[in-house]
């Protein structure tokens, strides 16, 4: 049976209602925190909290967070470089 306020041949489904998650509560947040101020065990988790099953505002967070590191890795490396030409442009002309 079609419904009459619909056009013929044409179905329309209702839209699905999602659930929304859980907000990320204030005592997982300081862990997230206090994990984070471990060294090499950030950026794993960071990976891990960004690509894995989690909540979609951490792992929002998470990613953010990926994508400031690797900028400021980037803008890091290309000082270090000028800076390292530099120095050998100053080498090379006092005779050193």
């Amino acid at each position: 049976m079609e419904n009459v306020n619909q056009p013929a041949g044409q179905n329309f489904q209702q839209p699905q209602q999602t659930q929304n998650p859980p907000p990320v509560t204030l005592g997982d947040w300081i862990i997230t925190f206090i994990i984070m101020a471990i060294p090499i065990v950030n950026i794993i988790m960071l990976f891990v909290w960004g690509f894995g099953n989690t909540n979609p505002s951490k792992a929002n967070w998470a990613k953010a967070s990926l994508i400031f590191m690797l900028i400021a890795f980037v803008i890091y490396f290309i000082i270090a470089v000028i800076i390292g030409v530099g120095f050998a442009f100053w080498g090379s002309q006092n005779g050193f």
